[in-house]
């Protein structure tokens, strides 16, 4: 069964530095139980992403990709939510997912998946897609040659557009997509 979003909604971001500042700038719209999957190509900018979440909810500890441990957990450093940071690339299914036991850490926490899709969605009801799309390759310099996708990625602050698609799905997001400015 195939469940359509609420609403969605792109927006272009020039840079890593614009990604992590939106991203910054939509956490204040979360609260604790939110789940929020990732996807995008290798090199996207999840983790970057991740990373701004953090800033805007003020998290403790410097947010890193959770590729080899699978979980970071941040607490929040004020009154809002802390936030899981889940990395299900090795993950194989949903069924891996539940050995994490993320039901349990969920309602205190923003819960935050990169490689999420199609295995988290049984944890909530209701969840915010969030798609990072680079553009492709075209100079035939980079790995892949001419059309490859760019997966060398610095934070350099060299613009790079990125489409990024928000896509509420379930009650949570019936009302509508959260206010983000790109300022």
């Amino acid at each position: 069964m195939t469940v359509s979003p609420e609403w969605t909604r792109v927006h272009e971001i020039g840079s890593a530095a614009e990604l992590k500042a939106f991203a910054g700038r939509l956490a204040p719209a979360l609260r604790p139980g939110d789940l929020v999957v990732l996807a995008g190509a290798l090199g996207a900018g999840k983790t970057t992403f991740t990373q701004g979440l953090g800033i805007g909810l003020g998290v403790l500890d410097r947010i890193i990709s959770p590729t080899f441990v699978l979980v970071r957990q941040h607490s929040s450093t004020g009154d809002g939510p802390g936030l899981i940071h889940v990395d299900a690339y090795r993950l194989g299914s949903a069924a891996a997912v539940d050995d994490l036991d993320l039901e349990a850490t969920m309602p205190r926490n923003v819960t935050v998946v990169e490689w999420g899709t199609d295995r988290v969605e049984h944890l909530s009801s209701s969840r915010l897609h969030i798609d990072i799309t680079r553009p492709p390759g075209t100079d035939g310099t980079g790995p892949g040659g001419a059309g490859a996708p760019v997966t060398a990625f610095d934070d350099d602050g060299e613009d790079e557009v990125r489409s990024i698609t928000l896509a509420g799905f379930g009650e949570r997001w019936r009302g509508g997509p959260p206010a983000v400015s790109l300022d």
